[in-house]
């Protein structure tokens, strides 16, 4: 075997490390550590949420803003999440279970044009962990307010950006056009980008809040 296809001891120990957090935490965002502490400072009681890929973060989530709605295309996870709102307290069909089909224009599927529901400007966060992530992406941009955020889990696998983590694109340019795209759109937002070693959290917030 190639000694390229072993990672090195570094990135095994921060894969470890990461893991080893989620196993020991599974009621968080699967999201890095740092994001996970930065995301209570900024999150409001009266925010309006959009989450792509639900999960353990759904339930953390919504016990943090005024409303969410979370979409979710695996049958087991959506049973899964539901049963944890409830017991959250929170209302179970706050996530949905969508198609993301058509796969060749995912921009076309439910589990895109949910967000057709919000009108431009009328959302405060967007997290974007799930399906079609490009796409997600850019359909929620004009929908978040001005000072609005998006949280994009395992940003170094779409974007140029320095970083340890493993398969980034560091130095290679952005994923696809799409992902330009995205990256054009939010070039003057400010941008936080956390890592693990393992993955990458980017959160970016909408100027004119």
């Amino acid at each position: 075997m190639k000694l390229s296809s072993f990672w090195p001891p570094r990135r095994s120990i921060d894969r470890a490390g990461a893991e080893i957090y989620r196993r020991r935490n599974l009621d968080q965002p699967w999201l890095t550590r740092q994001a996970i502490r930065l995301l209570p400072d900024v999150l409001k009681p009266s925010d309006h949420l959009l989450e792509w890929g639900a999960g353990g973060s759904t339930a953390w989530l919504g016990r943090r803003v005024g409303s969410i709605v979370s979409v979710e295309h695996d049958p087991h996870w959506h049973g899964r999440v539901q049963g944890q709102l409830e017991q959250a307290g929170l209302d179970r069909e706050a996530v949905r279970l969508l198609s993301p089909a058509p796969v060749d224009d995912p921009a076309r599927s439910p589990y895109v044009r949910v967000i057709d529901e919000f009108g431009d400007g009328t959302l405060n966060v967007c997290i974007i962990d799930g399906e079609h992530r490009a796409s997600c992406a850019l359909a929620c941009l004009p929908k978040l307010s001005g000072g609005g955020l998006l949280v994009l889990d395992d940003g170094a696998a779409y974007l140029d950006h320095a970083t340890a983590s493993p398969h980034s694109r560091q130095g290679r340019g952005p994923l696809d056009a799409d992902w330009a795209r995205f990256g054009a759109a939010v070039s003057s937002w400010k941008l936080i980008w956390t890592s693990d070693g393992y993955s990458d959290t980017a959160l970016w917030i909408k100027p004119g809040g």
